[in-house]
């Protein structure tokens, strides 16, 4: 296997073989003060628990089923409610973009930008992102194979960026599924860098509920227990005060109550699994 990198935010170091690191919060920024105590709680909860932690939350949500789909505060409002989360609890900030005019300013800001699963090959984004020099999170598209990710890790490093972090986020299974391919992250991992699993979106059922996304919050635990267990840099977590009143994606987060318990649990897995001796089985 190859040496695993280390990619650096403020003081958190990100990698394989460290303990996990969280990246969580929420799926769109719904309103300045539910982001606000959504990120005071995480912040409070992983540092009794001495997680390594960033903050999420998409300021735009340009990819959405229905033209009824609430999108968020937009690129301006959204970046100083980010940049009041970032000042009040001094934690690092992730957001994605969607074009490439956002990078440079999405960067002033957040700490890592985040490729889109479903523009993952798309060239100008790529190369927008990798002119910031900041940290970037790629998600693996729904459509490609753990092997295709490195084209794009190629394209950013090309482009002289080679603080990357990998995110698998599930993988296209017929029409309205999911399914996550474990075998994946060794594959992934293959590359050197960071290997994150975004648990909350491998719940989706796209589009299954006709306008909107499906879930399977019912499943969580398990299946981030199951990544964990793949020896990987950390997990990349949505949680909601009320789901079922979440704009986007409900079904699919966390309730919020429920968030320390949940990483009790996750940091026990991830606390033996990395207790492991390495195993040749080749």
């Amino acid at each position: 296997m190859s040496t695993q990198k280390t990619i650096a935010v403020n003081d958190i170091s990100i990698c394989n073989e460290n303990s996990f690191v969280l990246i969580g919060g929420l799926n769109v920024l719904e309103s300045k003060e539910m982001a606000l105590n959504v990120a005071e709680t995480f912040r409070e909860i992983t540092s009794r628990l001495g997680i390594p932690y960033i903050f999420k939350a998409s300021f735009d949500k340009a990819n959405r089923s229905s033209i009824d789909s609430f999108r968020g505060p937009g690129l301006e409002n959204g970046l100083r409610i980010l940049e009041e989360i970032k000042k009040e609890f001094e934690i690092p900030i992730l957001t994605d973009i969607h074009e490439p005019n956002q990078a440079a300013p999405a960067a002033e800001v957040a700490d890592i930008l985040q490729l889109p699963a479903f523009l993952s090959r798309q060239t100008d984004l790529i190369s927008a992102l990798a002119k910031t020099k900041a940290v970037i999170n790629i998600k693996k598209a729904q459509f490609l194979s753990p092997e295709e990710m490195g084209n794009i890790i190629k394209k950013f490093e090309t482009s002289g960026n080679k603080k990357l972090i990998l995110c698998e986020r599930g993988t296209s299974f017929g029409y309205n599924n999911l399914v996550v391919d474990m075998l994946g992250f060794s594959v992934m991992k293959k590359f050197g860098y960071p290997v994150l699993f975004d648990v909350t979106h491998s719940l989706q059922r796209p589009g299954g509920q006709g306008d909107s996304a499906a879930g399977r919050r019912e499943s969580l635990r398990d299946l981030a227990a199951a990544g964990l267990s793949q020896n990987i840099a950390g997990l990349f977590l949505e949680a909601h005060p009320e789901p079922e009143k979440a704009l986007c994606d409900g079904p699919c987060a966390l309730r919020l109550n429920q968030l320390e318990p949940f990483l009790e649990q996750m940091k026990a897995v991830d606390d033996l699994i990395k207790s492991f001796d390495p195993l040749d089985t080749a």
